[in-house]
């Protein structure tokens, strides 16, 4: 089954935001679209509002004005639903209610022909259940774009249940024929990004609600050295905290309140108190005029401390062995010793620096923990945690040392995995789990994250980068201190983890 033909009309129905983005991206290929409301003249409005974005394409340089000409002819308001009739596709594009849906779907279905190619724009709602209300829910598939359209290069098509291969294929195929990247999914809570990106905000504001850090110093933590391009704070304020709060309460509800997507109480006082980020003015940031364009604090940075005269360096670090080059070249000495197990760097003081594994600073005599980095060597910012028993030198020490290599220093709580690695350990389960569960291929969830979400990385990208037992290890050390189930390893990652183990065990 190929893409549609670029000679058959396709519909958008609604108006708003992403309708008008879904019609523009078609229209650009070169489709002749034809757009639809239910308030009278609001297809008129938008029609006028997608051509003065196609001459500020022109403006700039990045649309040809005899394309820009063409496609405004290619776009046309329609009144009543009666004119799509001969239309080969009809995107939906209305409020996110499952009854508005249906009755939309059960109408079209009334008008056009038995071949026409049925879309929900949905990115919360199942598509089975939107299908449901039609005779022939074969013809009905997920293509979800991303806000906005666009600009956005990823399309999730997803096939209900009982969505027929040849449909999907074809949704697919249009999505690509488009100038977008298409990934395949099965319809479940979230779909690819919603569901593997629910970690990214709720440790973050896990991390919070613990007092282990203020959210300006989780956000640069995430950016700086997690490699993020936002942090969660600013990312759902920019996102709107109600839509963001809404989504995860979906997902949740969706898996029957499975505790691994339990939504944050503190977002939900901010969306309680009307904060919703920079729409209203504030959110977890202050956007008020005065406070900058940016609206975000400053994160904690510790003082100058001296740098330590030597490291013993037990073991090769793991993830983290890139830091034995940066230390020797920043003119410290490392003295190395065999160990089996060792992921530690010894400090003159005797105290101990050691990767972020799940386990808190607190259990241990004299123990700094460190973050995880995306690149330690570009990284401009490492986080720090250590207990009220950790020696005041052993602090000194650690902080001097990555200040010496150039880093920025977060000194945060004793916080169990720390922020960047139990946030990574968790997305990286998550995407284990669904690869498991027939959601999607590893390709095309790493696809998804990395264009959906700008992740630095996809899951599978950074479970090859960590090792294949990282991610299952620091999860069963804080599954071990929070036994409530939200840091169990999926079963999938316990036997990608434990195969792995065996593997290496007979060599």
């Amino acid at each position: 089954m190929t893409a549609l033909d670029l000679s058959s009309p396709v519909a958008v129905v609604g108006t708003g935001t992403m309708g008008q983005g879904i019609a523009q991206v078609a229209l650009v290929a070169g489709q002749t679209v034809r757009l639809h409301d239910a308030v009278p003249g609001r297809a008129q409005e938008a029609a006028a509002a997608i051509g003065a974005r196609l001459d500020r394409l022109v403006e700039k340089g990045r649309l040809a004005a005899t394309d820009r000409d063409e496609a405004r002819a290619r776009l046309l308001p329609a009144e009543n639903l009666a004119d799509l009739a001969d239309c080969s596709l009809v995107v939906e594009a209305v409020v996110e209610l499952l009854e508005a849906k249906q009755d939309l779907f059960r109408q079209l279905e009334e008008v056009v022909g038995d071949d026409c190619l049925l879309a929900t724009n949905t990115s919360s709602l199942s598509v089975t259940a939107v299908g449901g209300a039609l005779r022939n829910p074969g013809r009905l598939v997920g293509l979800h774009f991303f806000n906005p359209a666009p600009l956005l290069p990823l399309v999730e098509v997803v096939s209900g249940h009982a969505t027929d291969v040849t449909s999907a294929t074809r949704a697919y195929e249009t999505a690509r024929s488009w100038g977008k990247t298409p990934v395949a999914c099965a319809d479940t809570p979230g779909f690819i990004v919603n569901r593997i990106a629910r970690p990214f905000y709720a440790e973050a504001f896990a991390v919070y609600e613990a007092q282990g850090a203020d959210p300006a110093t989780i956000d640069a933590i995430l950016r700086e050295s997690g490699g993020f391009k936002m942090g969660a704070f600013e990312l759902t304020d920019l996102i709107g905290q109600d839509v963001n709060e809404s989504v995860t309460h979906s997902v949740w509800r969706s898996f029957f309140q499975d505790v691994r997507f339990t939504p944050s109480l503190a977002q939900r006082r901010l969306v309680e108190s009307g904060r919703l980020g920079r729409k209203t003015g504030r959110g977890w940031y202050d956007y008020a005029e005065g406070t900058g364009t940016a609206g975000r604090a400053e994160p904690h940075t510790a003082e100058k401390a001296p740098p330590p005269a030597y490291v013993v360096a037990e073991g090769n670090l793991g993830p983290a062995s890139e830091l034995l080059a940066l230390i020797r070249e920043a003119g410290i000495q490392v003295r190395e010793e065999e160990e089996d197990h060792g992921t530690r760097l010894v400090l003159p003081g005797d105290g101990q620096l050691a990767l972020a594994d799940g386990q808190t600073s607190v259990e241990f005599r004299d123990v700094v923990y460190f973050d995880l980095a995306l690149d330690y060597r570009k990284a401009t910012r490492i986080a720090l945690s250590a207990s009220q028993d950790t020696s005041t030198q052993t602090m000194s020490e650690a902080i001097g040392l990555f200040q010496a290599l150039g880093k920025d220093v977060s000194v945060i709580g004793d916080v169990p995995g720390m922020i960047v690695a139990r946030t990574v350990a968790r997305i990286v389960d998550l995407a284990h789990d669904a690869v498991a569960k027939g959601v999607a291929t590893e390709e095309d969830i790493d696809t998804a994250m990395r264009l959906g979400v700008n992740y630095p990385l996809g899951p599978f990208e950074w479970s090859r980068r960590l090792g294949r037992t990282w991610a299952c290890a620091l999860l069963d050390d804080l599954h071990e201190r929070d036994p409530s189930g939200r840091y169990a390893p999926s079963l999938a990652l316990y036997r990608h983890s434990y195969a792995t183990e065996k593997r290496e065990g007979a060599s």
